[in-house]
């Protein structure tokens, strides 16, 4: 538990020296707050623009914050060094992934600040089985990448299916029907009802399948190459 601490610690020191992972922290729960408090359209859904960048917020911000911190440690032998500093590769998975998943947290409480607080308690525990599964596919990415380059190029393309598929659904009956198997668009669905009584077997077992997929993934990427 210690040295997870440690790590933990180490990754938020680090948040403020890499202003790209910063924003990705920042940017969602200001825009929702500007958006919700500034633009008032007619029959415009209520909460319209906190569920809409709840859902981009977990397909895109710890995904993309996972891979790169991974990635960019991976090329520059920090995890070599820590390995050596007799730190596990799990204790260091651990507190990297908590760190992130804390961070996304603070940024889902800031977004929420707009509901009532019956839904509230509904929306941040979605939220954080949300940024979970991201973390796993983001951790996913970090590990298959050689480089933060390498990683940067892999996770954009699943960052936009996830993050802008499910808004991209919305308008598009189509893209709707092809965007069900993803976990960000059950979540959308579900950020819709804002009812636990609301969610169905569906959803559940999509969302399940999601994390069990990327769950097998990181193992067998893991087993393969390591965090070095």
């Amino acid at each position: 538990m210690q040295k997870i601490l440690v790590i933990f610690k180490k990754q938020l020191r680090d948040t403020f020296k890499n202003k790209t992972i910063l924003i990705q922290f920042v940017m969602f729960p200001v825009l929702t707050l500007i958006m919700e408090n500034c633009i008032k359209i007619n029959d415009m859904p209520e909460n319209f623009f906190t569920k809409l960048f709840a859902v981009m917020y977990i397909g895109m911000a710890p995904l993309t914050s996972a891979a790169a911190i991974i990635a960019e440690e991976k090329e520059k032998n920090t995890l070599r060094v820590l390995m050596h500093a007799n730190v596990r590769p799990w204790q260091y998975l651990i507190g990297t992934g908590a760190y992130i998943w804390t961070i996304c947290m603070i940024g889902a409480a800031v977004m929420s600040t707009g509901l009532p607080s019956e839904e509230r308690l509904f929306f941040l525990p979605v939220m954080a089985i949300g940024f979970v599964i991201s973390i796993i596919a983001g951790a996913c990415i970090g590990i298959f990448s050689k480089n933060q380059m390498m990683a940067t190029s892999v996770v954009m393309p699943v960052m936009m299916i996830l993050s802008f598929v499910p808004m991209l659904a919305m308008f598009n009956d189509i893209i709707k029907k092809g965007a069900v198997v993803f976990y960000t668009q059950q979540l959308r669905n579900i950020f819709d009802e804002m009812s636990w009584s609301a969610i169905g077997t569906k959803s559940i077992v999509i969302i399940c399948a999601n994390a069990l997929v990327f769950a097998v993934l990181f193992a067998v990427l893991y087993r393969k190459k390591g965090l070095e």
